[in-house]
């Protein structure tokens, strides 16, 4: 594995980390073989939850999600295993997976702009 923080994602498994007013992330991250569907070798699962366990934020790599195709609903045949989930109902829309660098970025960019809206209610 090239990225050096591959490790620290790595290490991070089952890390539970208070976000205050009862909000909390959680990272599971695990090493796998590399495959088509996982070429970085890495399953991961990073989640932000409600003060309720709801989650309302998420990364991951579980299950496959449909690319959308310009000209039609679907592309049909493309399928990515990373996305992200942007709230409790969306299904999961394709993430672009760079490195666990800049996974951890983006997300940790986004716990901070939700929770900033959910506290601002």
């Amino acid at each position: 594995m090239k990225d050096h923080l591959v490790r620290t994602l790595l290490d991070l498994h089952d890390l539970i980390i208070d976000q205050e007013d009862g909000y909390w992330v959680k990272i599971e991250a695990w090493e796998v073989d590399p495959s088509v569907n996982i070429p970085h070798g890495i399953r991961y699962a990073l989640t932000l939850h409600a003060p309720s366990g709801k989650r309302i934020l998420g990364y991951d790599n579980a299950h496959a999600v449909r690319v959308k195709a310009k000209r039609s609903v679907y592309s049909g045949q493309r399928m990515t295993f990373d996305h992200r989930h942007r709230h409790v109902a969306d299904k999961g829309v394709p993430y672009e997976f760079k490195d666990a660098s800049q996974l951890l970025a983006d997300f940790f960019l986004e716990v901070d702009m939700v929770l900033k809206e959910a506290k601002s209610k």
